[in-house]
């Protein structure tokens, strides 16, 4: 089967994408695979590019590679690809929707607000939601353009700076806990991750991509709060309709756990979580792409 393994895009996010493919590229099975690397630079190429391929594997992040349109585009080519389909993921890559959708299941999400470029900025901001807060991308990954603030004169500096990766920005009550991520494949929620970062207040960019950036472990949480977090992952799987593979993001705070994102693509470098996960479930690098293959072809 000729695997086309999709990376580059047109994102903020195109080295992270390079290196998952890179990785993908590494670590197929090939003896059972015939692994095609297809670099993206723009959308207008991408016909050409995909055409003779058996199989799409995605490794592009961002826009154009997690918000349903390559997605789209690859289902009217009738080319089965990874991860989610269309709709899954155009409603995962838009985080205010996402925690619309959680908050109508009463799945606890950080207090937020959207605000838009074409909109003057409200001043009220911050009746509602008390600092410190995060600014973030709606539509964003990679925590690129994603700043922590403590006070106004930084908060109106961090606007500025993430309306430069989106027209529209999520800004959210920072919460101080423990940050854990489930991997979830095929509806199966696999070992929980802890993640500490060695940078910053957050898993941001830098402690995301940098070699130890974060101290990254399988959580040993108590019995009943991990029966909780597998609960919560397995319901929003049902929930948005997810199919192969995703990665679900919390953060627990004096045992309420807060959804943070849903990604359909996550990241699949050599210092991503997902493999982490898998590997302390027995399964390696190779059985991990065959499966994430299997299970987006059923």
């Amino acid at each position: 089967m000729k695997v086309g393994i999709i990376m580059g895009g047109i994102s903020s996010e195109k080295e992270v994408s390079l290196k998952s493919g890179e990785e993908v590229l590494k670590h197929i099975n090939k003896t059972k695979y015939e692994a095609i690397p297809i670099v993206l630079h723009s959308k207008k190429e991408a016909i050409d590019k995909l055409s003779g391929i058996d199989f799409a594997f995605l490794a592009l992040h961002g826009r154009f590679g997690e918000d349903g349109t390559i997605q789209a585009l690859l289902e009217t080519l009738d080319i089965p690809y990874s991860g989610c389909r269309v709709l899954t993921s155009a409603l995962c890559m838009n985080k205010h929707l996402t925690k619309k959708l959680l908050a109508s299941e009463n799945i606890t999400t950080p207090k937020g607000i959207l605000i838009k470029a074409s909109e003057p900025l409200n001043s009220s901001i911050t009746s509602t939601l008390n600092y410190p807060l995060i600014v973030k991308p709606n539509t964003g990954g990679s925590s690129i353009g994603t700043c922590k603030v403590e006070n106004k004169t930084d908060l109106l500096s961090a606007i500025d700076e993430a309306f430069k990766y989106d027209e529209e920005l999520l800004i959210e009550e920072y919460i101080a806990g423990e940050e854990i991520t489930s991997f979830v494949l095929d509806g199966e929620v696999f070992p929980t991750v802890c993640i500490k970062p060695r940078f910053g207040q957050f898993f941001d960019y830098n402690s995301k991509y940098t070699i130890n950036g974060a101290l990254e472990e399988i959580a040993l949480l108590p019995s009943i709060l991990q029966d909780k977090v597998t609960q919560i992952a397995e319901k929003i799987w049902a929930l948005f309709n997810c199919k192969s593979y995703c990665r679900i993001d919390f953060i627990i705070k004096n045992e309420t756990i807060y959804v943070l994102e849903i990604n359909t693509l996550p990241g699949l470098t050599e210092t991503s979580l997902i493999p982490q996960s898998a590997k302390a479930k027995g399964i390696d690098f190779t059985t991990l792409i065959d499966a994430i293959i299997r299970t987006s072809m059923i």
